[in-house]
């Protein structure tokens, strides 16, 4: 099945978000009130986050930030198997350690880059360049990829399974 944007076309993604940390108190203070919240898709489990501990968040709790880098490195994967599938090239398995820098531009603290890593092992038989060359096909098409504002580069290392 190949998959064509059609200019008439359009998707929605709700999410119910609840401040959980109202729990703990009121905002008296900058310094005192919980970033604890939930957040949930329809017929999904709810996801508990907070703040990065750099803004007084929850350390131990998924902050956005954390699901910023995490969208894109899931949607470069689902692209590349995807494009994988169409080109006959057999992925057996797909680890990535992305990162994502925040730093001042403009005058405001926000993302200026995301490295993808992805660590890619294809069957036997594979040809190395096309599995490699397939990542920018999956970054052109990758939805999240197409709505930033920064940069989304690739560190990628393709293997055969021995």
């Amino acid at each position: 099945m190949d998959i064509r944007a059609n200019v008439d076309e359009r998707h929605e993604y709700r999410t119910t978000l609840r401040w959980t940390g109202a729990a703990a108190g009121p905002t008296r203070s900058y310094q005192s009130y919980s970033r604890e919240y939930e957040f949930q898709s329809p017929g999904r489990p709810a996801i508990r986050g907070s703040a990065d501990a750099h803004f007084r968040g929850d350390a131990s709790l998924y902050n956005p930030e954390d699901l910023l880098v995490v969208a894109l490195a899931t949607c470069h994967l689902l692209s590349y198997l995807a494009d994988c599938s169409r080109a006959g090239v057999q992925v057996v398995s797909y680890a990535d350690d992305a990162i994502g820098t925040m730093s001042v531009r403009d005058g405001k603290l926000r993302f200026t880059d995301v490295l993808l890593r992805p660590r890619v092992t294809v069957a036997p038989g594979t040809d190395l360049e096309k599995a490699r060359r397939l990542h920018e096909t999956a970054h052109a098409s990758c939805y999240v990829a197409n709505s930033v504002n920064f940069p989304v580069r690739h560190d990628v290392v393709v293997a055969v399974a021995t």
